[in-house]
C-alpha cells in the first residue's frame, strides 16, 4: 500500500488528470487515472501541483531585523550597508537563530522549501556563520538551507576578510561568495573574483557572487566572473547575483557580454523586489529600475532565477518569504507577459533556481522526493496572476503545511454566494 496518493492533479507541464504516488518520501509512479490504494488518497480536484518553490538569494542572517537599531531612511544600498555594520556589533547568536527559525516557519507555510542564504563572513567572530549553521541543522527535516559565505564589507577591502572566509568553509558553509563592485577599485575587484573563484575550484566549491549591484554601466565584474569560469573549470557552478549593471550597459557591449556568459555556463540570480527599490535612486526622471536584462539572458540559453534577497531587514522593509509574490514582480518589471514567458517567471522560482543550487532529487519525476506543493490554481500563470493559495505543503511525502481555500461570500441582490478566488 502507497503512503500517499495525489489523484486528479495538473502539472506545471499542463498534463492534468495526473496520479502522484508516494512511497518511503519518494515519487514512485506519476501517471494518469491512477487507482491505488494508499494511507492517505489526496483529491486535488484539477488544481496544480508544482515542487516546492526555491530561493536562490536570501540574507537570512539579516532577515526580520528591520528597525534594529534604525530605519534606512534613503532607502538605498549604501545605506543598507552601512546600517547592517552598524548593527553587527549588537548581534546575538539567540537572536539570529531566533529570527531565522521564525522566516523558515514562513517559508515552509509559503510552500518555499530550499533556501540559499548569504551569511557576512566579514565578523572576525563568525556570529552569523555559527548561528546560521544551528538553523541549517535544525531545518533540515523541512528545509534545504546552503550557505553561501559572503565578505559583506569586500573580502580585499575589509580586514582579515579572506582568513574568515576561509574558516567559515571550514565550518561547514557550503558555497563561496563575493562583491566585487564594492572593492576599493575596479581592479581589486577584478582580483577578488580570481582569487574567490581559484579558492572555490581548489575546494570543489559552488560560487555564488554579489555582482555589479549598481546602476554604473561601466562595473563589469561578470565579465570577469565568466572568465574565469571558463580559465578553472568551473562550467555551470558558478552564479553571478543581482547584475544589476547590466540594466545600464551599452546594447553592443551587452550583445558581446551575453555570449561569453553562455559559454561560461554562468548562472544568474535577479532579485525584482529589491533590485527595483535599491536601484535608481540617484535618477530623477526617467528612473531606472535596476533588474538585469532577464528575456536576453533567458534567449541566449542562461538559466535565470529569481531571488527574495531581503525580508524586513536594512534593505528592505516588505515581504513574507511569498516566491510568487517574487515572480510576480519579476515578470512586471521584465514585462515577460507573453503565456511562455510567465511560465518562465514560474520556472525561475522553481526549477532554474533548484538547477543553480544542484539540488539533488528536485521535481515531479519518478525517483525525486515527493516534495510538492498543492496551489490554489490551475495552471502556473494563475498561481502567478494570485498569488495563489497553498493549500499543501508536502515534504518527503509528509504533510508539513496547509491552509485553508481562499473564499469569498457574496451578499448580490439578497442572494448569498460563494465564489473562489480563482
Amino acid at each position: 500500500m502507497l503512503d500517499l496518493l495525489i489523484t486528479n492533479a495538473t502539472l506545471p507541464d499542463g498534463q492534468n488528470h495526473m496520479s502522484i504516488a508516494v512511497q518511503n518520501g519518494k515519487i514512485v509512479e506519476l501517471s494518469a487515472h491512477m487507482q491505488t490504494p494508499a494511507h492517505e488518497t489526496v483529491d486535488a480536484q484539477g488544481q496544480l501541483v508544482s515542487p516546492p518553490f526555491v530561493d536562490a538569494h536570501f540574507h537570512m542572517d539579516a532577515t526580520l531585523s528591520y528597525g534594529l537599531p534604525r530605519v534606512n531612511q534613503s532607502g538605498t544600498l549604501l545605506e543598507g550597508i552601512a546600517l547592517w555594520g552598524e548593527l553587527k556589533p549588537l548581534l546575538t547568536q539567540e537572536a539570529l537563530i531566533d529570527r531565522a527559525m521564525k522566516y523558515c516557519d514562513w517559508a515552509v507555510a509559503k510552500g518555499l522549501l530550499a533556501i540559499r542564504t548569504h551569511v557576512d563572513v566579514c565578523d572576525p567572530r563568525l556570529l552569523a556563520v555559527e548561528a546560521l549553521l544551528e538553523v541549517k541543522k535544525r531545518v533540515a527535516a523541512y528545509i534545504d538551507l546552503q550557505l553561501v559565505a559572503f565578505p559583506q564589507d569586500g573580502v580585499l577591502r575589509a580586514p582579515g576578510a579572506m582568513d574568515n572566509l576561509k574558516r567559515a568553509l571550514q565550518m561547514g558553509v557550503d558555497v563561496v561568495g563575493g562583491i566585487p563592485h564594492f572593492e576599493r577599485t575596479m581592479a581589486d575587484g577584478a582580483l577578488s573574483v580570481k582569487l574567490l573563484c581559484e579558492l572555490a575550484a581548489a575546494q570543489g566549491k559552488l560560487v555564488d557572487m554579489h555582482c555589479d549591484e549598481s546602476d554604473d554601466p561601466l562595473s563589469r565584474h561578470v565579465e570577469t566572473l565568466a572568465y574565469e569560469s571558463q580559465r578553472l573549470g568551473l562550467q555551470g557552478r558558478v552564479v553571478g547575483s543581482h547584475l544589476t549593471s547590466m540594466h545600464s550597459m551599452d546594447n553592443y557591449y551587452v550583445s558581446k557580454l551575453l555570449p561569453l556568459m553562455a559559454e561560461a555556463q554562468l548562472g544568474v540570480v535577479a532579485n525584482p523586489l529589491i533590485n527595483i527599490t535599491l536601484q535608481g535612486r540617484h535618477d530623477s526622471y526617467p528612473k531606472r529600475r535596476g533588474m538585469t536584462r532577464v528575456p536576453e539572458l533567458l534567449a541566449h540559453g542562461i538559466t535565470v532565477a529569481f531571488g527574495h534577497d531581503c525580508v524586513m531587514d536594512p534593505w528592505y522593509s516588505l515581504g513574507s518569504g511569498d516566491m510568487l509574490e517574487v515572480a510576480h514582480m519579476g515578470l512586471h518589471v521584465a514585462q515577460m507577459t507573453s503565456q511562455a514567458a510567465m511560465r518562465q517567471c514560474f520556472d525561475a522560482v522553481t526549477t532554474h533556481p533548484a538547477k543553480l543550487m544542484h539540488l539533488q532529487g528536485y521535481g515531479l519525476q519518478v525517483g525525486c522526493h515527493a516534495d510538492m506543493v498543492l496551489l490554489q490554481a490551475s495552471n502556473p500563470v494563475e498561481a502567478l496572476r494570485l498569488r495563489a493559495n497553498r493549500l499543501k505543503v508536502w515534504r518527503r511525502g509528509r504533510l508539513v503545511a496547509s491552509a485553508a481555500p481562499a473564499v469569498s461570500q457574496l451578499f448580490l441582490d439578497q442572494r448569498p454566494a460563494q465564489t473562489q478566488l480563482v
